[in-house]
């Protein structure tokens, strides 16, 4: 007998052998019924795993938190196991679990997969399911003789992963059907669900392309995504989700609203701002700065491209050269800025300093290029040229700490206004990285006390630093729930080292000052692109491209309304005016799909009496008042910035 520890503390004794889905038996049949892994000492597991005496064990059931993985990497199976039955030239990639579904990649040379075929393939994944067919896990015993079959078959990229793993206890998985024939199997460590039969609520989202382990000098591949749910109620609110999503995709929106264009002729991920957008842009920059100014921060626009040497020195060129643009000027190499960073550096090197002057809390808007690939490229969430809202503290070691929550405090104020949530994540010392382990533990230990402190929730995220500083990375929460990156916190120990900079300590001798990077917005393309989904075109008034448009009822009102325009844009309000020859309620429908947030109605008695007739674009209703007072309503909601 072995006896282990359940989730609640309790232990429970079952005999020698037995395996995870033997002890949810042991515990209760309706807790066996709904089993589908396990967790052992912290890592999920197939449910027929072996437990050993003194194992802390948690059954993973239907609906649980880290059942969604094993679901959707379970479906990403059974959808190769169909493509490959539909398309039998088809070779497969991966087939990873994402964060609501999955997805599997192919090379199928004689086919490509049309939203057609994804109908028939989930159909037939639907069919496959129902089969109940278990999923058997076996080790790869002989790995030179499933290599050679791999390569007769042609599966070239099962054969690469099993090679990179043959000294890892490399496993197979196989569908089996109720007479116990192997009907399909794959290379895959798991785990994976007991049958097929809990796969109910599934369907298939789109085909895009892709490159096998994402290098474009790699073969390219056919992804084909999909998502799965436990029950009806989820799948059915994730599938109405992703029609609102659609509905704000910020590509589509920018169409309808004319906000920004790119062109082939410019080249691909560089954005013109069209004068919506761009008005957005200068409201949150306004915005932003007035902020910066009152938490002590000092402004500084520095160039656009510097000499080769500096990224050497910098680190960039080893650690990010791949990314950055470079060109020839006067016979010698020079870069255009991926990062506002070094230029800083140079600014604080330029002067001497006294600890008495830190902290110095150095900002700007600075336009920043990075060479993303083509097929990365994507609107204004990844585009190869960027204006970040960075910013660059100089301080002490004792410093460093009370800064880092500044900023926090800074940034909380901040997405409060814009109506945004965030979740926190400490992100620790990436594989690839610049400077000692001392400084690295230092530094991310400041981080965890920092918003400790402040009693801050956070998660850490292992090994996803920058390559010369542990992170705060906060990630922003849409009105549909969607997560975004947002803005970061950096401690750099290592900059400052690099390009020797110095401060006089309080006793008089030299200091290294600490740097802490961080940016609010992350760039103004991103906020953008996330404020224009997070309000679906319809901003609050103060930032709002167009935020009053007044409507005459015929001609005869029509100076009248360019008088009342040219009385709220004296007063720093964006009006315009519909004199066009549609009908009013035409020109109403109008402004409301404009998104403008108020619209006056003017005819004889607002002429007669001096008013306006107000109208919100959520709402039928009117309001008489006059000019004054609707004046004085906007600059209160302005003033307030007040979401809708």
């Amino acid at each position: 007998m072995v006896s282990v520890f359940l989730e609640d503390g309790s232990s429970k004794t079952v005999e020698d052998g037995a395996s995870g889905l033997d002890l949810a038996k042991a515990i209760s049949t309706s807790l066996a019924k709904k089993a589908i892994a396990l967790e052992i000492n912290g890592v999920v597991k197939d449910l027929g795993t072996p437990i050993q005496d003194g194992d802390k064990v948690k059954i993973i059931k239907v609906g649980d938190n880290r059942s969604y993985d094993v679901l959707r990497h379970t479906t990403s199976h059974v959808l190769a196991a169909v493509v490959q039955k539909m398309f039998p030239s088809a070779k497969v990639g991966v087939g990873p679990a994402t964060e609501r579904g999955f997805f599997y990649d192919f090379k199928i040379l004689d086919h490509k997969i049309t939203d057609e075929d994804l109908l028939k393939i989930e159909k037939e994944m639907k069919r496959f399911a129902e089969g109940a067919h278990t999923i058997e896990r076996a080790l790869v015993e002989d790995v030179d003789a499933k290599l050679a079959e791999y390569k007769a078959n042609g599966e070239i990229f099962k054969a690469e992963l099993l090679e990179e793993h043959r000294n890892n206890v490399p496993t197979e998985y196989y569908f089996v059907d109720n007479n116990g024939k192997k009907l399909w199997s794959d290379l895959c460590a798991g785990p994976h669900l007991p049958s097929t039969k809990f796969i109910k609520h599934l369907k298939l989202t789109n085909v895009s392309g892709a490159y096998w382990r994402g290098d474009t000098a790699n073969d390219q591949l056919q992804r084909v995504y999909g998502t799965v749910w436990w029950d009806e109620e989820e799948f059915q609110n994730y599938l109405k989700q992703q029609e609102e999503s659609e509905a704000r995709d910020h590509r589509k929106l920018a169409k309808q609203h004319d906000y920004f264009s790119t062109h082939e002729m410019a080249g691909a991920g560089l954005i013109f701002w069209h004068r919506k957008l761009a008005t957005i842009r200068q409201e949150l920059q306004r915005f932003w700065e007035k902020e910066h100014l009152k938490a002590g921060y000092e402004f500084v626009v520095t160039p656009h491209i510097a000499k080769s040497e500096l990224w050497d020195i910098s680190g960039h060129n080893s650690f990010y050269k791949d990314s950055m643009y470079s060109l020839k000027v006067d016979d010698e190499e020079y870069v255009l800025k991926p990062m506002n960073c070094p230029f800083h550096v140079l600014i604080f090197k330029n002067s001497k300093h006294s600890y008495r002057e830190l902290p110095i809390r150095m900002a700007e808007m600075g336009t920043v290029y990075r060479n993303e690939s083509s097929g990365a490229v994507h609107g204004l969430a990844r585009v190869r040229g960027f204006t970040q809202d960075d910013a660059h503290i100089f301080c002490t070691k004792e410093q460093f700490k009370f800064e880092i929550q500044g900023v926090f405090k800074l940034i909380n104020k901040i997405y409060s206004v814009l109506g945004l949530e965030f979740k926190v994540e400490v992100s620790t010392k990436p594989e690839k990285a610049i400077g000692s382990d001392d400084l690295w533990s230092f530094a991310e230990a400041g981080l965890i006390e920092s918003l400790n402190e402040l009693g801050i929730e956070f998660e850490i995220n292992p090994a996803d630093g920058a390559f010369y500083g542990p992170k705060i990375d906060f990630k922003l929460k849409d009105a549909l729930g969607r997560i975004w990156q947002g803005a970061t916190i950096q401690l750099d120990f290592n900059l400052p080292e690099r390009f020797d900079l110095h401060y006089i300590g309080s006793d008089s001798n030299t200091e290294r000052p600490v740097m802490i990077h961080r940016a609010i917005f992350g760039s103004m393309e991103r906020i953008t692109m996330v404020l224009i989904e997070h309000f679906a075109g319809a901003f609050p008034l103060w930032l709002a491209p167009d935020q009053v448009m007044i409507i005459p009822v015929t001609d005869k009102h029509n100076d009248y309304a360019l008088s009342i325009r040219d009385y709220l844009i004296d007063n720093d309000i964006r009006a315009k005016a519909d004199l066009s020859s549609e009908r009013m309620n035409y020109k109403i429908r109008t402004a409301q799909e404009d998104q403008i947030p108020y619209m006056l109605i003017v005819g004889d008695k607002e002429m007669e009496t001096a008013s306006v007739n107000v109208r919100y674009r959520r709402s039928q209703d009117q309001v008489s008042m006059t000019q004054d007072e609707f004046l004085a309503k906007l600059k209160l909601e302005i003033s307030s910035k007040l979401l809708n």
